[in-house]
């Protein structure tokens, strides 16, 4: 018998952050968060998730954020 397990990612979750500042560059209204889950998956059917890929990018000075350098403001941004 023969098993197919490997790993894929999953659909791309694409969020403007409104009214958030760039820490880089300081223009407002230039972040956009993305979030991407990363599958185990057996036979091409996502099983469980491994982990989730969280950045922001700003659109100004195209500076990547990752989930631990988030401002206290971007957090606000995302929970809303």
């Amino acid at each position: 018998m023969i098993l197919f397990f490997g790993t894929r990612p999953g659909k791309r979750e694409i969020k403007a952050l409104k009214n958030v500042t760039c820490p880089h560059c300081h223009q407002r209204d230039t972040l956009t968060a993305v979030s991407q889950p990363n599958y185990a998956h057996l036979f091409w059917i996502p099983v469980f998730t491994i982990k989730n890929i969280s950045y922001a990018e700003c659109s100004h000075c195209k500076r990547v954020f990752y989930k631990e350098e988030f401002s206290p403001e971007m957090e606000r941004a995302l929970s809303n």
